[in-house]
């Protein structure tokens, strides 16, 4: 017969031995899921949130039917597609998306309906030093705070690609003022930016913003350049406000 301190020391071994949970590559949220659930196709989660720490590094989060999934930090290479159904955010008094990650670091937001119900902060803030891509998005409502449909506040090197998305009805539409004055860069195209209380597009410092084949209408301010901000334009933008391109380009 096995000694029960012996046995005791086992099975404490055992445990120990034992691998932690497993982060999934792919993870799903769903309107009726829970995020005591693994965020698999057949027991999804609930919130972006609850799903992030059940996805791995440069993994993906979907969306598998409609709903509302809350506002969400990320601090991690990863992917949130919801290009099929609705990818709702409601973020009323807060941030709809926080990405907040390192200079490697690739992150996609696409499909989201980010919705700031007229007392959000700002629809998605990038304080990060990574690559941040937001595509096919609805960003609108932000009035509360800065009120940025979408804030570029990163560190040196940080990079935003805009393409395809709608930037509505917030107190500014988009903001880019790297972290004490260091170089942002963000490419806009294919992207209506339009009805945003004080202007469409604020570059401020050293960063650098190129707009392509978009609509930059509806505020008093098309265009604010301060501190050595550069807007550079090409390719069919239609502009509507104060404010100018620094540098206009042809398409080629």
């Amino acid at each position: 017969m096995i000694d029960r301190a012996v046995l005791a020391t086992l099975i404490v071994v055992f445990l120990h031995a034992m691998p932690a949970q497993a982060q999934s590559s792919r993870t799903w949220v769903s309107g009726v899921g829970d995020d005591a659930n693994p965020c698999s196709r057949t027991a999804p989660c609930k919130t972006f949130a609850g799903a992030i720490s059940k996805t791995a590094t440069s993994g993906e989060i979907n969306c598998l039917d409609p709903g509302g999934f809350g506002a969400v930090t990320i601090t991690k290479s990863l992917s949130i597609v919801c290009a099929h159904t609705e990818g709702g955010v409601l973020a009323a008094g807060t941030n709809g998306v926080i990405v907040n990650v390192g200079t490697n670091d690739k992150v996609l937001l696409e499909g989201l309906d980010i919705e700031g119900f007229g007392t959000g902060l700002n629809g998605v803030r990038m304080v990060g030093a990574g690559k941040l891509t937001i595509r096919k998005c609805s960003i609108r409502n932000f009035t509360a705070g800065t009120g940025f449909g979408v804030d570029i506040q990163g560190s040196a090197g940080a990079r935003v690609f805009l393409e395809d998305n709608l930037i509505i009805g917030n107190l500014g539409g988009i903001n880019v003022k790297g972290a004490a004055g260091a170089a942002n860069n963000a490419f806009l195209t294919h992207s209506l930016v339009d009805a945003n209380t004080n202007f469409v597009l604020q570059v401020d410092g050293a960063s650098v913003v190129a707009v392509t084949a978009s609509t930059l209408t509806g505020s008093p301010a098309a265009i604010i350049t301060t501190n050595g901000g550069s807007f550079i334009s090409f390719g069919g933008n239609l502009l509507r406000g104060t404010g100018a391109p620094t540098q206009t380009l042809p398409l080629l």
